[in-house]
């Protein structure tokens, strides 16, 4: 993101944030902090507006949310250039990360709306059910505020806000001060698409203006960020008796079986540790490797690494922001002097733009920040061997339970994935496989796991909108497999 510098303030007292480019230092802009009254208004807006929109039937909210399709592809260009601007992206990381499932996002939301928000018939047992009838209705919640982070931050904008407005909510938008005008595109988006501009309302600022809306007359909040802001944010909720979705960090641990493709698993781990300067909270951040094949494990992840460039206009851009180059030097620094092995980059760049190289680094333990700390960054930290207890396949893994607490990790744990042969042969021994790698995320206790497959949003369909979670069908998340939270 957009490195943050404080302005003199405006002539009537308002803060100013400039930003400027983490790839280049120059400067993209700035930005008026609003203030907590003004936050205040705007959601005093926002209430008096939702009722009208609340009141139009849900395949006629969808309709409009559905225009923004057509809005975003025609602005796409627009859209990437601010990306690219506040946060340095390379063109096919904005694209992929920005672009293409924003537009997924619109479509399937749009598309499932009228019908999952629909009124259903639910069934009666014993001795009410010859005297009643029970439907449920879903109503929405009134104002949400959503609060994005600078790591995605069009796609963490639009598709909560998406949703919020489809469950028939007005929305208080409030993007991250350091990718502000990325953010800021989703409510444009939508607002060219038909929503009106008080029932969707953009606020700029940082954490003054972030609080301002969290103890503000909402209904619920939506936020994407750290653990230690999460955790504020969901006391102040609980204090009002009001819900709010979290997605925060994690230390994900990947898992490499002895029955693993090595190449297909060395791949995965190099790219889901290096894509967008592995500033995802769900990117590979340790890994842990059955001894019988960690020898060639990491050989081929150092090839693979040795690969891949950075700098401006490589396959890896800036971090985002100043503060987090510094957080990356200093866990690297951390496990090397505590004995780690760096087998690859290790160093800040020394250019004018907030580089790190892609880093691989080995021996470590769980004493080392990169072990028990987001790092957030273009690294991967291979944690130890472990010989685990490994089956034929087609029957479950067995894990050694020190080994199952190690990957475990830090209380912020998001994701587990584990790589072991998907394609064995007969359709039996490739179920009994699933099933070993279900069985080995299902004993970690990370937020959630995922087997294989890229997850979908949350256990509910409005999530960031109404309290009308319901479960994701077969069809859907298959793939999902919930853990202890």
């Amino acid at each position: 993101m957009a490195i943050v510098e404080i302005l003199s303030p405006t002539a009537d007292g308002h803060r100013r944030l400039g930003l400027a480019s983490p790839a280049t230092g120059e400067p993209v802009g700035e930005i008026i902090v609003s203030t907590p009254d003004e936050v205040t208004a705007v959601i005093a807006r926002a209430r008096a507006a939702q009722p009208a929109w609340a009141a139009l039937p849900a395949a006629e909210r969808a309709a409009i949310i559905a225009r923004a399709l057509d809005v975003l592809l025609a602005r796409k260009d627009e859209i990437l250039a601010t990306v690219q601007a506040e946060s340095g992206k390379p063109l096919v990381e904005a694209l992929a990360i920005e672009i293409v499932p924003s537009c997924d996002f619109i479509n399937y939301w749009a598309g499932r709306a009228a019908k999952d928000l629909a009124d259903e018939r639910v069934g009666l047992h014993g001795y009410l059910k010859p005297l009643k009838k029970l439907y449920l209705h879903y109503q929405p919640l009134g104002v949400v505020g959503v609060i994005t982070p600078w790591n995605g931050p069009f796609v963490l904008s639009i598709n909560p806000a998406v949703q919020a407005l489809l469950a028939g909510n007005a929305v208080v938008l409030k993007p991250s001060e350091v990718t502000p005008h990325s953010g800021g595109w989703a409510a444009k988006v939508l607002w060219e698409a038909g929503v009106p501009r008080d029932v969707l309302q953009l606020v700029h600022g940082d954490g003054e203006s972030g609080a301002a809306l969290v103890n503000g007359d909402i209904d619920k909040i939506s936020f994407t960020g750290s653990v230690g802001t999460g955790k504020k944010i969901a006391a102040a909720c609980a204090a009002r008796l009001i819900p709010c979705s979290l997605e925060l960090g994690g230390k994900d641990a990947m898992i490499v079986c002895s029955d693993a493709d090595l190449e297909r698993a060395a791949n995965g781990a190099v790219y889901l540790s290096m894509f967008n300067s592995g500033q995802v909270c769900v990117s590979v951040e340790r890994i842990y490797v059955v001894d019988s094949v960690a020898d060639e494990f990491i050989k081929l992840v150092r090839q693979k690494a040795e690969t891949v460039t950075y700098g401006e206009g490589n396959d890896v851009g800036p971090l985002f922001w100043d503060r987090q180059l510094d957080i990356v030097s200093r866990h690297v620094e951390d496990a090397r002097a505590k004995g780690a092995t760096v087998l690859v980059g290790g160093g800040a760049g020394t250019g004018k733009g907030l580089f790190y190289p892609p880093t691989v680094v080995t021996g470590l333990t769980h004493d080392m920040d990169l072990m028990s700390e987001e790092t957030f960054g273009p690294g991967r930290h291979h944690a130890g061997r472990g010989r685990g207890r490994g089956r034929a396949a087609g029957q479950r893994l067995q894990v050694r339970p020190e080994r199952q607490r190690l990957h475990q990790g830090p209380e912020e744990g998001h994701a587990d994935r584990p790589a072991a042969q998907d394609r064995i042969g007969g359709a039996e021994r490739r179920g009994g496989d699933l099933r070993r790698r279900r069985g080995a995320v299902r004993r970690s206790q990370g937020q959630r796991a995922w087997a294989g497959q890229w997850p979908q949003r949350d256990s509910g369909l409005y999530a960031c909108a109404a309290d009308s979670h319901r479960p994701l069908g077969p069809e859907e998340g298959e793939h999902l497999v919930p853990l202890r939270r």
